[in-house]
């Protein structure tokens, strides 16, 4: 992993087999210095200009403004990219405000290829009568959260975007990185190449938060993902492909725990010093956890 252009890390942590180096400042600067080539996979969030209460940063700027944003950063992340790299830009929006993720795809779409788009689906209703006498449902099931929304004009927002961008759009994947079981077994035995018991999970991903007492204590950020989705897009693109991964919206650092878990060399840009700090005890945790240790807070 070659950071010899940007300045010191404000944190670097190390597990056995991975470098996570934390930068305190703005994404811009950091990918400036960062240089052309470096990334092999960026996985990120970044603000969405929906009125979100963030803890330093404005997330209302007039429509020019964000754009304009939008199309530095994805410009100095299309940069950022080695040839066969990938980004993957978790985008949502609001019933008020449907375009938003589309208006980003759009602004991505001057710097990159869309390859794929994936579906995170946060919360699901399966009934049982659709479901197939396979699957063993004895009863309708409604699984996963969402922000309830009290209207009557919308539904209850229960999926965000997650656009897989490449600078060609043709990018090899290791879909069966993240396959899944055939629910028909005889499958295994008529498909070609599906003797691993294993298929492609598609573009629907059902990625549920974690249940949470307190939304204040356990989820401070207002827009953050659960580490398994950015340890899939990572999975997905493939491990052995990734030799520097970066989240330059780090946020909570759900990105950066994926990379200790993983194993993967890291780079994770925040603005806001508490999110930084709550982002770096998370992955401090995750490897104590992982080497056996106690986790003691700011150690």
């Amino acid at each position: 992993m070659t950071t010899r252009r940007l300045p010191k890390a404000y944190a670097t942590l190390r597990t056995r087999r991975a470098v996570l180096r934390f930068y305190h400042g703005d994404a811009l600067d950091v990918f400036d210095r960062l240089g052309p080539s470096h990334v092999d996979a960026i996985v990120t969030s970044p603000p969405y200009n929906l009125g979100v209460r963030y803890r330093t940063y404005n997330d209302s700027l007039p429509a020019d403004n964000y754009h304009d944003w939008s199309d530095r950063w994805i410009r100095a992340a299309a940069a950022a990219l080695t040839p066969a790299g990938s980004l993957f830009l978790n985008v949502g929006s609001t019933p008020t405000k449907p375009w938003t993720a589309f208006d980003i795809a759009n602004t991505a779409r001057g710097h990159l290829e869309l390859q794929n788009t994936i579906h995170w689906i946060k919360s699901i209703a399966i009934e049982r009568a659709e479901s197939g006498p396979k699957t063993g449902l004895e009863r309708t099931l409604a699984i996963g959260h969402y922000k309830p929304i009290n209207s009557e004009r919308f539904l209850n927002e229960c999926q965000e975007f997650i656009f897989h961008f490449s600078p060609k759009g043709r990018t090899p994947l290791d879909r069966l990185a993240i396959g899944v079981p055939y629910q028909d077994k005889s499958n295994v035995a008529r498909w070609q190449g599906a003797g691993a018991d294993l298929r492609c999970r598609g573009n629907t991903w059902f990625i549920p938060y974690s249940t949470i007492q307190n939304r204040k204590r356990d989820r401070p950020h207002p827009a953050t993902f659960p580490p398994r989705l950015p340890r899939q897009c990572l999975q997905l693109h493939g491990l052995s492909r990734v030799g520097l991964a970066m989240d330059p919206f780090l946020g909570l650092g759900s990105s950066a725990v994926a990379c200790a878990e993983l194993g993967v060399n890291f780079i994770g840009v925040e603005i806001d010093r508490t999110y930084l700090d709550e982002a770096i005890e998370r992955v401090r945790g995750v490897i104590a956890r992982r080497r056996g240790q106690p986790v003691t807070p700011g150690a």
